[in-house]
């Protein structure tokens, strides 16, 4: 069974400090830092992301699909807010995947459990992010040496010897 994780984007941003503040400067620059942010996680946990905007305020807006890197990026077509897009996707995939829906719109998060997905807070998918990092960073990054890896340090010493007297110029 696949699990999936559906985002509620502007939900998210709006609830997290960091980009709240991005947001209110430059709403673009928060959107593609949220991705970011789940492309990671994605990496990591295997989940399924697809990330949902709100596009039903655009006149005319005929919605889009979109792929970042390894998560899908939704915005909603007009008339379609993120909560209608998650429910529809939560009804559709529910009964046979294990779906977790991240948002902290209570009426939403009680309409999602309703159609059997489990239901995640800002606040929790910010701790899960967090703790998902802390794990990366302490089984990939840590176990990288702290030397410098420089070209020579694993190098024939012959070779090396030859390329030394190359670089000084010379003669053998």
């Amino acid at each position: 069974m696949e699990d999936y994780l559906l985002v509620d984007g502007y939900n998210i941003i709006f609830a997290w400090p960091e980009l709240k503040s991005l947001a209110e400067t430059n709403l673009d620059a928060a959107r593609l830092r949220l991705q970011d942010i789940l492309c990671n996680y994605q990496g990591y946990k295997k989940c399924r992301v697809i990330l949902v905007f709100d596009g039903y305020k655009v006149k005319g807006n005929p919605g889009e699909v979109q792929k970042y890197h390894n998560i899908h990026v939704i915005f909603t077509k007009e008339a379609e807010t993120a909560d209608q897009y998650i429910e529809k996707v939560t009804q559709e995939i529910g009964r046979t995947h294990h779906v977790r829906v991240a948002t902290s719109d209570r009426l939403e998060q009680v309409i999602i459990l309703g159609k059997g997905a489990v239901r995640l807070s800002a606040r929790d998918l910010q701790k899960e992010i967090r703790e998902t990092d802390d794990e990366i960073h302490k089984q990939h990054l840590e176990r990288i040496p702290s030397r410098k890896n420089r070209l020579f340090d694993n190098v024939d010493p012959d070779l090396f010897q030859y390329l030394e007297d190359i670089r000084l110029n010379r003669k053998k």
